[in-house]
């Protein structure tokens, strides 16, 4: 058998053993289907380092409160998302995007629940699959933006419950969609030509510089508007607050 750490395999005993578990336990976890099947060889089952690593997981997530219930419903979630080719709609040969401005941040499970104590529920980790901030990469967990995971922790932190926190995602999804279409509608519509860039004080001599390379060298525009605006409506909101 190959010595690497990347192909090795243990028999149910070994495997108990570097996990820290009983054998019984380990049958136990496999009953619950809290275990991918083994390999087997005729009567020998032989497990790999993801066995391994999610058998770390679950003594993980249980030291932090989580049921075996709730830990089975997480695998079973986590087994059926997306994985990150898929949201980032890249084929196995695509090169990785280099369009996006966001840094993706991988996670294991108990990596996680730290983020989130107590509130990584199968119906959270669910609801982010579906809304494309989780997607998964072999046993990882992989957040497609360091920034809304920070700011996710944080409200948490703050006591506001995650899955309130996905719902207002989701809304802001909707308002973000609208405006990136109002802006991207306004590139093409009137910069189907030249293309200068007096705002950011750089002109380019290309005459046909194309939407997306349009909305690229744009993107600052963009955002600092969207920004502004923000920024500005909380201030109503707030000054009608203190006036109430």
């Amino acid at each position: 058998m190959d010595n690497g750490a990347e192909a090795r395999e243990y028999r149910t005993e070994e495997l108990a053993r570097a996990a820290g578990i009983t054998v019984r336990t380990l049958r136990f976890y496999r009953e619950r289907k809290l275990l991918p099947p083994p390999r087997r060889e005729g009567r020998i089952a032989w497990y790999d380092s993801r066995h391994l690593a999610r058998l770390r997981t679950i003594t993980a997530l249980l030291e932090r409160g989580h049921t075996l219930t709730g830990i089975a419903d997480l695998a079973s979630t986590f087994e059926s998302g997306r994985d990150v080719g898929e949201l980032l709609g890249l084929g196995e040969d695509s090169a990785p995007a280099t369009w996006t401005e966001e840094t993706p941040v991988r996670l294991t499970p108990e990596d996680l629940a730290d983020y989130f104590a107590g509130e990584v529920t199968p119906e959270n980790f669910a609801a982010a699959l579906e809304l494309g901030y989780l997607a998964t990469d072999g046993e990882e967990i992989v957040h497609v933006s360091r920034r809304l995971l920070d700011v996710s922790a944080a409200l948490v932190r703050e006591g506001v419950p995650l899955a309130a926190v996905l719902k207002a995602g989701r809304e802001v999804r909707k308002h973000t969609t609208a405006m990136a279409e109002i802006f991207t509608d306004m590139v093409r519509t009137h910069m189907s030509g030249a293309a200068t860039d007096d705002a950011l004080g750089d002109a380019t001599d290309d005459a046909t510089e194309d939407p997306a390379a349009s909305l690229e060298r744009l993107r600052p525009l963009a955002k600092s508007v969207v920004e502004a605006e923000l920024s500005m409506a909380l201030d109503r909101i707030m000054r009608a607050e203190k006036d109430a």
